[in-house]
């Protein structure tokens, strides 16, 4: 960087400005306690505020009743305000009641001043060994030789066979305490930082979706070309480099049995009293990936139905400007049917305007939490293979689409079970969940939150069922099926 970029970041980078504010210690150890030391991801205002109270009355208690002056309420506005940007303030799908959110900046800050104390250990054997580690997984992934890819293979099948002979004679090299520390210090550390990098990806997918508004907004060009830009920016999300390893990572975390055996091992390595001090946020630090992966997925539906509401409204502005046109054309016929007809020709597509009623939509139903079901575990192997984020199951979305527009030939609605008895799920829970995300122009996909319909399927011999609310694939306003056609 150079000295003009370091400059833009102190003046206009919201973490730069917290570092520099008056009140930084405070918004620090508050906002750092709730958001970040608790991973609270949305708290409404009532309780965020009688926190904050308790905290101010401590400090007033400790350093004078002239300190912070301000009310709670009167605080956290200023944290949430544009030229801050701390927090997010927001009002959550049927709520009437304002919710806080900390931002990927504060994030950023807190984690740079846990930074700053020295520590007693630093360990820097595990991270030259991830490094060898991750360079050895891309010269491997993207050799194109099959005899050098074979070699390599050969020789870590060497070293392993060497390992065995050493435990079958008796040899257990044991790790000493202070590599254990070493990697123990490594794995708190990514853990809270994947924590904090789910803050971000949903950052990105925000600020994706008020590009797109302020695209549409200003969009000049035809309607087709402005929805093969939208529906393009859209896919662009999960086909991104981004998109795609946050879907692999979370479909990591779904896996029961990398579930169970990410459990076993961190709950063995907990019990290690070689490691010394534990960090007690990693117990359950897989829950609060969960919990931070569902929030992300479902900022990204609520952001596609929100774009949709609003694609709507533009076109029903434009079809009312046209209805008004219409109308200016026939008050002028009226005034020259006196006079001597103009003798021309024209031909028009149809006798009146097709006109959608903002009243034949449906209202917005908020999308349920559905229940995942872990009865079945299996014992996985003991060797993890990383590469497996990277490699998941592709689902076809074109040819899932193809098929539900064959099933709508000549209907107005097909439910999506008799979409499954003509096509049986081949790939499972990834072709399930790509029947759910479709997007479509010729379609919309209805979720029936009253009712629940229970799918089942074949997966290695097992037999797997989600439960979820009825759906219902509905023509789309202004389209016709084939017959009609």
């Amino acid at each position: 960087m150079d000295y003009d970029q370091i400059e833009q970041l102190r003046t206009h980078h919201p973490a730069w400005r917290l570092l520099k504010a008056d009140n930084a210690a405070l918004i620090l150890a508050f906002l750092g306690q709730v958001f970040v030391q608790e991973n609270v991801r949305s708290i409404e205002r009532s309780a965020l505020e009688a926190r904050l109270d308790d905290l101010l009355f401590a400090l007033r208690e400790q350093l004078g009743d002239n300190a912070f002056p301000k009310s709670s309420r009167a605080y956290l506005d200023d944290w949430a305000a544009p030229g801050n940007a701390w927090l997010r303030k927001y009002y959550p799908a049927g709520s009437e009641s304002v919710h806080f959110d900390a931002s990927a900046d504060l994030e950023k800050a807190v984690a740079w001043v846990h930074n700053l104390p020295a520590r007693s250990f630093v360990g820097t054997e595990s991270r030259l060994n991830t490094v060898f580690e991750l360079l050895r997984q891309m010269v491997h992934g993207a050799e194109t030789d099959p005899q050098t890819r074979l070699a390599e293979l050969k020789a870590r099948r060497a070293e392993i066979d060497v390992e065995i002979a050493q435990v079958e004679a008796g040899d257990l090299p044991m790790m000493e305490p202070a590599g254990l520390r070493d990697r123990y210090q490594q794995l708190s550390t990514t853990a809270r930082e994947l924590l904090s990098d789910f803050r971000q990806v949903e950052t990105n997918f925000r600020q994706l979706d008020r590009q797109l508004r302020e695209q549409i907004a200003t969009w000049s060009g035809t309607k087709a070309g402005l929805l093969d830009e939208v529906l393009g920016s859209r896919t662009s999300i999960t086909e991104s480099d981004q998109g795609r390893s946050f879907h692999a990572f979370y479909d990591f975390l779904l896996s029961p049995a990398r579930q169970e055996q990410f459990v076993q091992m961190l709950a063995r390595v907990q019990e290690m009293a070689e490691i010394g001090e534990h960090d007690p946020r990693l117990r359950h630090i897989h829950h609060d990936w969960l919990a931070a992966g569902e929030r992300t997925q479902s900022t990204v539906r609520q952001l596609s139905e929100q774009l949709r509401r609003f694609l709507d409204d533009r076109v029903w502005l434009e079809n009312r400007r046209v209805v008004d046109l219409l109308h200016g054309i026939e008050s002028v016929a009226l005034q020259l049917r006196e006079h001597a007809p103009i003798t021309f020709e024209s031909e028009i597509d149809g006798s009146a305007p097709q006109i959608a009623l903002p009243m034949e939509r449906p209202l917005y139903k908020p999308a349920a939490r559905s229940a995942i079901v872990s009865d079945q575990v299996h014992e996985a192997d003991d060797e993890v293979d990383a590469s497996v984020l990277y490699d998941q199951v592709r689902v076809d979305t074109q040819e899932l689409a193809s098929g539900v527009r064959q099933m709508m030939q000549g209907r107005e609605r097909v439910p999506l079970n008799e979409v499954l008895l003509a096509r049986p799920l081949e790939q499972g829970l990834a072709e399930l969940v790509g029947y759910l995300s479709l997007n479509d122009p010729g379609f919309d996909v209805r979720f029936d939150e009253t009712r629940k319909e229970h799918v089942r399927w074949e997966d290695d011999g097992v037999t797997r069922q989600a439960t979820l609310p009825s759906v219902t694939y509905v023509r789309a306003v202004g389209e016709s099926s084939e017959e009609e056609k």
